[in-house]
């Protein structure tokens, strides 16, 4: 639904990265190259970001 905002595991701050990290995919940036210069570099972390589905603008219209 909406990105956690600290990774489940470790507590690191990943919702402020999340913007970027959606931007550069949707253009066809490399996700490791991605999460390398978002300074992503805990496996965990990485996860977090990797395996979000946004499903926010599909639930919108039934609010």
């Amino acid at each position: 639904m909406i990105i956690p905002v600290r990774c489940f595991t470790c507590g690191f701050l990943i919702a402020d990265k999340w913007d970027e990290y959606k931007k550069r995919i949707d253009e066809g940036e490399d996700s490791d190259r991605i999460l390398d210069d978002l300074n992503v570099k805990r496996w965990c972390c990485r996860r977090m970001l990797i395996s979000h589905v946004d499903l926010i603008e599909e639930f919108l219209p039934f609010t």
